[in-house]
């Protein structure tokens, strides 16, 4: 037995993923917000762009791309494969790393504390829930030390209102040295500010503390919460009938009246941020037809600029020309990516529309099957890409703004010689139907899965079953009411 070592030769492909089609794909999975930010990094960045007004001079842009000819010659690695084209490369794989790495890293490094403005002048604060309770317990005429108290309880009121540490605790951790009486009346006087009930210590305690309020002392909606609350949630009216000795009105009218209460009463006051949404394309309706128009506001309009026309005239100068040329080449992919992107997501709108033309007529009940495969094979692109175009791109249409994603959808209740349907579609079909029901003889799982079969949708009962617990619908037998 000898170990020998032979040389050999073989030829290979492979893609290498240069750091300019990196940005190229990177820009496929960003926000209309997010590649407007990066392109104005790029901006501050890159010497070789500028952005002009909204008229375009085509002369001047026509000039400019003559005299950049020879220097694109010589960017070889300028041609790079098109994005929308189809490929094997792991493109899931790849993207899914630089969404991981991609966040943390600035393009033009990090700002200085001098660089940053001063938000605190600049953005309006919103009253939370401490400040709130705060504001009401100085209102209130109470001595420093029992003012004391109520502020630190209120610190221990969580955002939806419950509080994270006992009396005792707080009242031990603090070396408050007041009564326990004195110190249960401020916690009592906490619990009925404004909004009701913060200050218990769970859903339930909140909940009483508002039918207290509100209906009085030893009321019908006191006494269903403390005793009764899974029995009126199971519509077990004539238990509770049978239990408190009262008539089935009075408990239906009882359950009105919990169903405006809180339970988490903190929320009332919490503020949310909300967050918009910005649509990368509007889809409308122009003489019958729907047509996709790409939103390019706010996105800076970028041309080369012709600064490097004077850098370029020092020949003598190497390390000058080399800068320039690299900066060029740099600016020139920018403005290919960009392109690209735009391109891809009206493609991809475009088949959409092809796949989903009911919907934007008749609404989400029309809505068909249609997987990444379907577009995919359409435009030429690979489905993984496909997939990060449409995540977190939304689309305004004259039925609403939706993500591009909520288009996609696998068939449901086409075996046994049924017809496909959408789950979206499926969903609301069901909700329709239980919402024409008779409250005294609801429509069963498997009831429903009659009628839907009986109008072609082959559908199991566990399915029904399933898709009416994710729209947060009750069993039949919880919804019958006589």
């Amino acid at each position: 037995m000898s170990i020998k070592l032979k040389q050999s030769l073989k030829q290979t492909q492979q893609m290498t993923m240069t750091p300019q089609l990196q940005q190229a794909i990177k820009l496929l999975t960003l926000t209309h917000l997010e590649m407007t930010n990066l392109i104005s990094q790029e901006m501050v960045e890159n010497p070789m762009l500028e952005e002009f007004g909204r008229e375009r001079d085509q002369a001047d842009l026509d000039q400019g791309d003559k005299d950049l000819k020879d220097i694109e010659t010589k960017a070889s690695d300028f041609d790079a494969p098109d994005l929308i084209s189809k490929d094997d490369f792991d493109w899931e794989k790849y993207l899914s790393h630089a969404s991981e790495s991609s966040g943390s890293k600035s393009m033009v490094g990090p700002a200085t504390s001098e660089d940053t403005p001063n938000y605190e002048n600049m953005v309006s604060k919103d009253q939370n829930l401490y400040d709130h309770l705060e504001w009401q317990a100085r209102m209130q005429e109470w001595p420093e030390d029992e003012l004391i108290l109520a502020i630190l309880i209120i610190n221990n009121i969580s955002e939806d209102g419950f509080l994270e540490h006992t009396l005792d605790e707080i009242l031990e951790e603090n070396n408050i040295t007041l009564r326990k009486d004195l110190a249960l009346d401020i916690l009592r006087s906490i619990q009925k500010f404004d909004p009701v009930g913060c200050g218990a210590v769970d859903t339930k305690e909140a909940l009483i503390i508002q039918a207290r309020d509100l209906c009085g002392e030893n009321s019908i909606e006191e006494k269903i919460i403390t005793s009764h609350l899974q029995d009126l949630y199971k519509k077990k009216y004539k238990l509770i009938c049978e239990k408190l000795s009262c008539s089935e009105d009075a408990i239906k009218s009882a359950e009105m009246s919990i169903m405006t209460f809180s339970p988490r009463p903190g929320r009332l006051i919490s503020p949310e941020q909300t967050q918009y949404v910005v649509p990368d394309i509007y889809i409308k309706e122009v003489s019958g037809k729907f047509v996709v128009k790409l939103n390019d506001e706010g996105v800076p309009r970028l041309r080369i600029s012709h600064l490097y026309k004077s850098l370029m005239k020092n020949k003598d100068d190497k390390q000058t020309k080399e800068y320039v040329e690299e900066k060029l080449r740099n600016a020139l992919w920018l403005l290919k990516s960009i392109s690209n992107r735009q391109k891809t997501i009206v493609k991809v709108a475009e088949a959409i529309i092809e796949h989903q033309p009911e919907f934007f007529v008749k609404g989400a009940e029309y809505l068909r099957p249609m997987i990444l495969k379907d577009i995919a094979g359409v435009i030429g692109m690979h489905e993984s890409t496909v997939s990060r175009v449409t995540t977190n791109k939304f689309v305004h249409t004259p039925l609403g703004t939706f993500e591009l994603k909520y288009f996609f959808s696998s068939g449901v209740g086409g075996k046994n010689g049924g017809t496909d349907i959408a789950a979206e579609s499926l969903k609301l079909k069901i909700k329709g139907l239980i919402s024409k029901e008779d409250p005294a003889r609801p429509l069963s799982d498997q009831k429903i899965a009659t009628l839907l079969g009986n109008s072609g949708i082959k559908v199991a009962r566990r399915t029904v079953a399933k898709y009416r617990e994710s729209l947060g619908i009750l069993s039949s037998s919880q919804r019958k009411q006589k």
